[in-house]
């Protein structure tokens, strides 16, 4: 294996020098923004939808289902790319998730247009990870921010250009075009991988198996925990019978997991992935990162609303604000790792998140629009130097046969934070409003009287102390994260020479 690595290295440089390269970042690009506009364009169709289809009751599916696609699959990618290659398992993703568009454009009931989101997101999972791990690639470690500042503009920009387009579409075309546009896109970003992404040539190990009874079982066990987490206080209570049911059964499932992964070949999630020191600190602070990113996404437009009395619009605008200044400082992240280390320039990010998250609760009643503002435009500037430098870090200390499985490991953790944050903020922020409010409901309804202008007073400073608590809990989240690069992480992270 050692006299292979530097020949499949040169031969990547030769199918990836620059005459090509542009053509295949433009297709990383272009697939890339099929999965970040996915992610916010269809939230603002929603009454559309549910006007045409019925089932206000289920449509959170819409999302729910997508998200437990995405994260459940990253894993078995990752594996399938590191053993195939990533072309073919980019294809196959695409193609998947433009099959499911236009599914979804076609779906006659709500529960057709879930099941169909649920067979875009099994192509979304291969498109987040495969993206990213041939971004490491096609560029050396001294290059790699460039791409990654790139693509992380394109996460950008899609959350200011999602709703936008998503909005102008169901008001003035109809809602499956929201999905049909995704068509052209797709065959674009095919077109281009196919004709420009050339791989080398690789042969198989002997013997060398696709662990599907591993893949089954990990898709099983995080179907199942994922459910219990995005469904437990929503659909029914947390210690209702539904929900410990579901936890138990996840519970099994974990251990057979570990049985199967434990006996088979080529295991779909392999034991060094948490034996290395790096890969497993890496993992857990992006799942901490993962963790607080649920304060400003999911409450903050709420708090902008409820509290500062802000129009939707200016309430967008006010989150957005750390979409603009993350991939900047991300781009900029290379200045500064390059001096003082990985661990030390997300270490510096992560310790300033923390402290801008809990300056939120700090926040005058009921203050005004430019100081949560001001708070998000830091966040951004903060978490560009901690997740940017993690990631390529990360990427650098293993070889191409182990990046597919270790960029999967990576955006599997944090796809799984944001997941259990989203339960534990949403549990924080309903229980600081029934104590506020003497147990008058949660989080969603006192939204909605708010919306009707009919909520006194004391409902909105409760809406602000349930924000306050969870940004809160978001610092803490920062605050792990910082602990486990001190503790786990080593100071200088093993490097791979190109």
């Amino acid at each position: 294996m050692g006299g292979t690595k530097p020949a499949i290295r040169d031969a990547a440089a030769q199918h990836t020098a620059p005459n090509r390269r542009g053509a295949v970042v433009a297709a990383l690009m272009l697939a890339m923004a099929l999965a970040a506009l996915d992610a916010t364009i269809v939230s603002t169709a929603v009454p559309q939808i549910v006007g045409d289809l019925g089932g206000f009751s289920v449509f959170s599916w819409l999302f729910s289902g997508y998200l437990l696609a995405v994260t459940v699959t990253l894993p078995v990618y990752g594996k399938l790319s590191d053993t195939f290659g990533r072309k073919p398992v980019l294809i196959a993703g695409a193609g998947l998730f433009l099959l499911g568009s236009l599914l979804c454009a076609l779906a006659w009931n709500m529960g057709a247009l879930i099941a169909f989101r649920v067979v875009q997101g099994l192509g979304g999972g291969a498109l987040q990870g495969t993206v990213q791990t041939l971004a490491a690639d096609i560029y050396p470690l001294e290059e790699r921010p460039k791409i990654t500042s790139k693509l992380s503009t394109v996460w950008a920009v899609s959350a200011i250009a999602g709703p936008a387009i998503g909005g102008v579409l169901a008001a003035y075309a109809d809602w499956r075009w929201i999905f049909l546009v995704n068509l052209p896109i797709g065959a674009l970003a095919l077109w281009l991988v196919v004709r420009h992404l050339h791989e080398p040539a690789r042969e198989l190990r002997t013997g060398a198996r696709i662990d599907w009874a591993g893949a089954l079982a990990v898709f099983a066990c995080g179907g199942v925990l994922l459910t219990a987490l995005v469904q437990g206080g929503v659909a029914w209570p947390w210690w209702s019978a539904p929900s410990l049911a579901l936890f138990t059964t996840g519970l099994a499932l974990v251990a057979l997991v570990v049985v199967v992964e434990r006996r088979a070949a080529e295991p779909i999630i392999p034991g060094w992935v948490w034996r290395r020191r790096t890969i497993a600190a890496v993992n857990l602070a992006l799942g901490a990162l993962g963790l607080l990113m649920v304060a400003p996404t999911v409450f903050l437009p709420t708090y902008a609303q409820a509290v500062l009395g802000l129009t939707p619009v200016a309430a967008g605008f006010v989150l957005s604000v750390w979409t603009l200044t993350w991939p900047v400082s991300a781009a900029l992240s290379q200045h500064v790792y390059r001096r003082i280390g990985f661990r030390n320039t997300a270490m510096l990010g992560i310790g300033a998140a923390a402290l801008i998250l809990l300056a939120f609760p700090f926040l005058p009643y009921p203050g005004a629009a430019w100081q949560p503002t001001l708070l998000m435009t830091l966040l951004g500037a903060a978490l560009g130097l901690f997740q940017l430098p993690l990631l390529v870090g990360v990427q650098s200390t293993v070889g191409w046969a182990e990046r597919g499985t270790t960029t999967a490991s990576v955006l599997f953790c944090r796809q799984t934070g944001q997941t259990i944050g989203a339960a534990v903020f949403g549990a924080v922020a309903n229980g600081v409003l029934a104590a506020r409010l003497g147990g008058a409901g949660d989080l969603d309804s006192v939204t909605r009287g708010l919306a009707s202008g009919t909520a006194p007073e004391a409902t909105r400073r409760a809406v602000a102390e349930a924000v306050h608590a969870v940004y809160a809990g978001a610092s803490c989240a920062a605050a792990l994260a910082f602990l486990v690069l001190l503790l786990l992480a080593p100071r200088r992270f093993p490097v791979l020479k190109d």
